[in-house]
């Protein structure tokens, strides 16, 4: 036993995480976990010492004597350094953070670009290598609460999280992550136990979609309210379900969805492996929306690497895959992707390509954005509002200040009543944009008030 836990314990705390370990703890069977414990190397002695029990109680307990007082229990997970929901006791500090993953920087240490690196690795291994759930997935495992499951589960049971996971998506897309991500990872906390629970193959099979799927939209409001390490593990979990749930349209999702993480941090190269990654996936999966989806967001990769080319060509192939694909019959982590939003889109490559090749684009960026924003109903308000930072990015390209000005102010009106980081985060450009032309008053008044509200500075 080489690996010690954080308070200088001989027990290494990814030992609590193993299913056997975990499911004697939730049935408070010290004797298993014990015994556990004895096969990972910990001596009767160290338990008895950690635990403050006598070697003799320890040693009745591992032929058997059950344990059930209270403060005997508690004392025990104290000592073992067991996080106490794991027994179904207190729910504690610790439970909760491992449960929610919600610790954004659990590797303070590492550089963001090495973390990529780690996550493309893994990615790599899931999409063209062997499954990989129940082995070492890094960082981003999540682990359930306290909140029994049932014993056995049918599809009733993994309707209920698809219901779930469908009803908090609709809230994200239109109030902005920030509105629901603690609700998906408490549903997460009582999902994950469900694959503790038995059932026929074909249902643990659509539970494990399912979960990925909700672990894909905890991985995407993570990143919405700036959670950039819980949005990687929580996408790395979902990954590896997807894996074995064998759905490979949904783990080109997944990819896409980190690959806009990258894209988010100006780390086209990144993002473009990822997108790359994902296309692999989408191909085999046989569907055309997928596809589709991943061609679109690999132009805009290319865009913001300032490769015309090669942008402009993925869009026309993301068009031609789109008017083969059937939007009625797509699942519902991919039914966002319509005729709207690949407008949105071809606006969004055109208005990168404004930026960073030439001007000319915002010929074709403007009438794109245009169409998205006139057809983005209510419910998709983060959409419009990154939509209309967008034009108004273009028409101050243009020289068309006044009015840029004018979109450029609806789109903060828009982004202050959402709770979503990210459309502070892209607004940046159009600060920037309205900063160039300060002599202009309207330009002024614009770069000062998104200055305000994501708190950046303006130019004097």
């Amino acid at each position: 036993m080489n690996t010690m836990s954080s308070q200088g314990s001989p027990i290494p705390t990814e030992v609590w995480d193993h299913q056997e370990m975990r499911d004697a703890l939730a049935r408070r069977e010290i004797s298993s976990v014990y015994r556990l414990l004895r096969r990972h190397g910990v001596s009767q002695r160290q338990i008895a010492a950690l635990t403050g029990q006598s070697q003799s109680e320890v040693s009745e307990i591992l032929k058997g004597r059950q344990v059930m007082a209270y403060d005997v229990l508690t004392r025990i997970a104290v000592g073992l350094g067991v996080p106490r929901g794991y027994m179904g006791l207190a729910y504690d500090e610790t439970t909760a953070v491992r449960v929610a993953a919600t610790a954004d920087s659990p590797h303070p240490e590492e550089d963001e670009s090495v973390k990529r690196r780690k996550f493309l690795a893994h990615a790599a291994a899931v999409t063209v290598g062997a499954a990989v759930f129940g082995a070492d997935s890094g960082s981003w495992v999540s682990h359930p609460t306290q909140t029994p499951a049932p014993g056995r589960i049918g599809m009733t049971d993994v309707r209920q999280v698809e219901a779930a996971t469908r009803a908090l998506r609709a809230l994200d897309y239109q109030y902005g992550g920030g509105s629901c991500r603690d609700a998906v990872v408490a549903q997460l906390s009582w999902g994950q136990q469900m694959l503790g629970a038995s059932s026929t193959d074909i249902v643990r099979q659509r539970l494990f979609v399912a979960l990925a799927d909700l672990h894909n939209l905890a991985g995407w409001t993570s990143f919405d309210t700036g959670l950039m390490d819980s949005a990687r593990n929580h996408f790395g979990q979902a990954l590896d379900l997807a894996k074995q749930g064998e759905n490979e349209a949904l783990m080109a999702n997944i990819l896409y969805r980190m690959g806009r993480v990258y894209l988010h941090q100006n780390a086209p190269d990144d993002a473009l492996k990822v997108f790359q990654l994902g296309q692999l996936a989408a191909q085999n999966s046989g569907s055309e929306l997928a596809v589709g989806i991943l061609c679109a967001n690999e132009a805009w990769a290319y865009a913001k690497m300032g490769s015309d080319e090669q942008a402009l060509k993925l869009l026309g192939r993301a068009r031609d895959e789109f008017s083969r694909s059937n939007i009625a019959e797509a699942p519902a982590w991919a039914r966002f992707f319509n005729e709207i939003d690949l407008s949105s889109m071809i606006g969004t490559v055109h208005t990168e390509l404004a930026q960073t090749v030439d001007p000319k684009y915002t010929r074709t960026a403007i009438p794109a954005l245009s169409k998205a924003i006139n057809n983005f109903g209510d419910e998709y308000a983060r959409s419009r509002s990154f939509n209309l930072t967008s034009m108004a990015i273009n028409h101050l390209l243009e020289g068309d200040i006044d009015h840029g000005a004018k979109i450029g102010r609806q789109a903060v009106d828009l982004s202050e009543s959402l709770k979503s980081v990210r459309t502070k985060q892209r607004m940046e450009p159009l600060r920037q944009e309205a900063d160039k032309r300060r002599n202009n008053p309207e330009a002024r008044e614009l770069a000062d008030r998104v200055a305000r509200f994501t708190g950046a500075e303006s130019a004097a």
